[in-house]
């Protein structure tokens, strides 16, 4: 187990435990610019696997990765005013360059509605252009207050699609197919993260949407963290832009847009969702490294014994490595321990003498005797039950976390550990009081637990909640 010094323990300062494991599992540094992050080699890797694995449920829904610029024409967000005023706090803007201002100031992307509006209307004429499906992954700036890294800096890293349509209904399936078959899917089967999906109160709407869908999950602290969103733009972009179209029957048409995103807010949401007093606990399916081989000293048959377990392993379809660095063993255990790799094997001359190995769960501690023979079948096995265990302890935490309430004083209280839920009725006429108490409305179910199409259903729940 990690040393107890280590890691400031969570239960005692929860952010101050988050920094500690960025810092020593050497996920990220702050950039030389206030709010920037320099991700390093080990979170970018896990930030590669997120990339891989959304990226790959975003092709199979049909849209394909595209790049616009990174500036954009301050006139083009002025053109969307929802837009441009949700966003206005945020702006980063150029007013020089090349030595002389700008006869236009330059806005750095905060996300790419508008530039991306202004190409739609450019390549769509008929309906046999719809739908249009993009997706682009790039950088934006946001300028953060109070910036956290991965969570909230002024730079960050994300994933952002646009699509056109030709109907409201095909824009709108569209949207709810993405939060559900790359999102959803996304969190469940690979970061094994349960999250209340809905809709957002039209409050905390993105600006310029007339429908958000939102996933919210836990965290170890009982704050919420949003971890992705879908956006029905209606025509309102479209308008904006003239992004129209042809019909079938020849008549000039608006089309109905959407736009969806997930960031390295992820790396973020995976730290503080599954993360413990050792460190990082990462999921093997999205782990870069799901197994590490630890030789207890230098020796050149323990380091024999590795490269044959390791070849066994990578031909199982294993991500093995071996760290026969220097350093005693158990702080090579301790630095391990905290990058969150889901089972370390510790190879020693005692247990070599007995044909065995020694593997280590990162989730439980729990250590179990394999012998050399059996190890290649046996790593796989302990991987997807601690897959599946992982995502089995995140849906018990989130229904642990999430109280059932029926007034309104009743989910101040609640929401000081976790997520209040309760009627919208109730929550709605007084949802501005919610602000003094730090609180907001996370989102809006169905009392079934669904996805409400819209906020005018009636008998909608609400949940309520202290977020990131």
């Amino acid at each position: 187990m990690a040393s107890p010094n280590v890691l400031t323990a969570p239960s005692d300062d929860f952010p101050r435990w988050y920094q500690d494991v960025v810092a020593k599992a050497e996920m990220a540094d702050n950039g030389p610019v206030r709010g920037t992050m320099v991700i390093r080699p080990y979170g970018y890797a896990i930030w590669e696997r997120m990339q891989a694995a959304i990226d790959e449920r975003i092709k199979l829904a049909g849209a394909e990765n595209a790049y616009f610029p990174l500036f954009i024409p301050q006139s083009y967000l002025a053109k969307e005013a929802e837009h441009v005023e949700g966003f206005s706090p945020e702006l980063a803007v150029v007013t020089h360059a090349g030595g002389e201002e700008l006869a236009e100031p330059i806005v750095v992307r905060p996300t790419s509605e508008t530039v991306i509006g202004e190409f739609m209307a450019k390549w769509i004429q008929s309906h046999r252009d719809l739908p249009l499906l993009l997706n682009q992954w790039a950088n934006v700036v946001r300028w953060e207050m109070r910036p956290r890294l991965f969570l909230r800096s002024s730079e960050f890293l994300w994933q952002e699609g646009h699509t056109a349509h030709a109907t409201y209904e095909d824009a709108s399936a569209y949207a709810t197919t993405v939060h559900r078959d790359v999102y959803n899917d996304f969190l469940v089967n690979v970061l094994a993260m349960a999250s209340h999906l809905g809709i957002k109160p039209p409050s905390e709407r993105f600006a310029g949407a007339i429908n958000t869908m939102t996933a919210e999950g836990i965290m170890g602290d009982g704050k919420a963290l949003q971890l992705a969103t879908s956006h029905e733009l209606g025509q309102n972009f479209a308008k904006a832009f003239d992004i129209v179209f042809q019909s079938d029957e020849g008549q000039s048409q608006h089309c109905w847009t959407t736009s969806w995103g997930a960031s390295t807010r992820l790396v973020g949401g995976l730290i503080m969702g599954h993360g413990d007093e050792n460190g990082l606990v990462v999921p093997p399916r999205l782990a870069p490294t799901q197994v590490v081989l630890l030789p207890v000293r230098e020796d050149d048959e323990l380091a024999t014994v590795c490269d044959r377990l390791a070849a066994d392993m990578r031909a199982a379809g294993v991500r093995v490595k071996i760290d026969a660095g220097r350093g005693s063993f158990g702080r090579r255990v301790t630095d391990w321990e905290i990058k969150g790799v889901p089972l370390r094997v510790e190879v020693g001359p005692r247990d070599l003498a007995n044909g065995l190995v020694t593997v280590a769960r990162r989730d439980t501690g729990e250590k179990l005797p394999v012998t050399l023979d059996a190890l290649a079948n046996v790593v796989p096995e302990l991987l997807e039950s601690m897959q599946n265990d992982l995502l089995a302890a995140s849906r018990a935490r989130l229904a642990a976390k999430t109280t059932d309430v029926s007034t309104f004083e009743e989910a101040i209280a609640a929401a000081e550990t976790g997520f209040a839920r309760l009627p919208w009725s109730i929550v709605e006429p007084r949802e501005k009081e919610l602000k003094a108490h730090a609180l907001t409305v996370r989102c809006l179910q169905r009392a079934d637990g669904s996805i409400p199409q819209n906020g005018d259903e009636p008998d909608l729940v609400c949940f309520v909640a202290r977020s990131y």
